[in-house]
């Protein structure tokens, strides 16, 4: 049962006889008339134009207080009319109650659309849609269109897969361009060509009319223009990054500043600082500046001493190349020995 007390709202009372004795209430989804002599009863109505039948349940007598217990709960946002019959009356006691509705499910709105730079490279590999709450599964291919500079529908950019690339709580959604046509040399590539083109513009569009989890419609439609530059075949490295130490004492954040856009999605989970003793330092990652920039606060002081940034080299630029290899590199190529190399690390000192 709901709990009626706060959901309940006293809508109109009508009373047709002379008699001011009893009362009708409603509580915890219970009728109650008190006093109520021998001979009286208690019916509940839908109320509204069209008559009726009164509703099923239980009408009950506990000393002077008749009650009646709907069989079926009560529903939120309908008003219910209780009939006070007895003998003494001339017309019955009405008292009409007015169940408050439940409240509206706030609209889904897209938040961010990673990566978020204006400029993106010709061999872009990833595109996330991160929404405020959980989404329906098996809609996005009708709901996300990509649009070139003249507003004609690009074909089949994405690479769809049927399970839909969604994290565990349907908040975030990968859209993959097809990596048979981003990656040179295969034959969607040289047959179909490239989903973007270097010096042309185009527009994602995200239908307001994709349904939440609940079945409702974003709050508005979302679009992001982009130009596309050239392609990106150089793999990022950890060298090129620069680090800003913050002071002993402070709670002040480490920034990491890399040269380049990089996965958003994986800057989230696969970097990490550690202490020397090689226990991982507690605190919180931010991304900013486009995604190329990495700030990390710790949960307690930072100490003076040696300390290492570790980086997992499945780390991507927007590219798909990972630490130290190019998504373009030849799958006959040796690579047992990079294998082997899981992480990377930048070692950096507070003082």
């Amino acid at each position: 049962m709901l709990r009626w007390a706060a959901a309940l709202a006293l809508c109109a009372g009508a009373a047709h006889a002379t008699l001011s004795g009893p009362e009708i209430t409603l509580q915890g989804g219970v009728f109650r008339v008190r006093p109520a002599p021998p001979g009286a009863t208690l019916q509940v109505f839908v109320d509204g134009t069209a008559p009726l039948p009164p509703l099923l349940g239980a009408m009950m007598r506990q000393g002077d207080t008749l009650t009646f217990e709907p069989r079926f709960e009560l529903e939120r946002g309908l008003r219910y009319r209780a009939e006070y019959s007895e003998p003494r009356l001339v017309a019955p006691l009405t008292q009409v109650f007015s169940i408050a509705a439940a409240p509206a499910w706030p609209a889904t709105v897209l938040e961010r659309i990673d990566p978020s730079p204006d400029v993106l490279p010709e061999n872009l590999l990833k595109l996330y849609l991160n929404f405020s709450a959980p989404m329906s599964r098996g809609e996005a291919y009708r709901r996300v269109r990509l649009l070139d500079e003249a507003g004609r529908k690009v074909e089949l950019p994405f690479l769809e897969i049927d399970q839909e690339l969604w994290d565990r709580e349907t908040r975030r959604l990968t859209l993959l361009f097809d990596p048979g046509r981003v990656k040179r040399d295969l034959l969607p590539h040289d047959e179909v060509g490239t989903p973007l083109r270097e010096g042309l513009r185009y527009t994602l569009v995200i239908d307001r009319e994709w349904p939440d989890a609940h079945g409702n419609p974003l709050a508005r439609e979302t679009r992001k223009s982009f130009r596309v530059g050239a392609a990106d075949h150089d793999p990022p490295k950890t060298s090129s990054w620069r680090l800003a130490p913050p002071k002993p004492g402070t709670r002040d954040p480490l920034s990491v500043t890399f040269p380049e856009p990089l996965d958003r999605a994986l800057l989230e989970r696969v970097v990490a600082v550690f202490a020397a003793s090689g226990t991982a330092v507690a605190g919180d990652a931010a991304i900013d500046s486009n995604q190329t920039r990495w700030l990390f606060t710790p949960r307690e002081a930072w100490k003076a001493g040696d300390y290492a940034l570790r980086a997992e080299t499945i780390l991507e630029d927007l590219a798909g190349n990972s630490l130290g290899r190019p998504f373009e590199v030849d799958v006959f190529e040796r690579i047992e020995d990079r294998a082997l190399n899981v992480s990377e690390t930048v070692r950096f000192r507070i003082e």
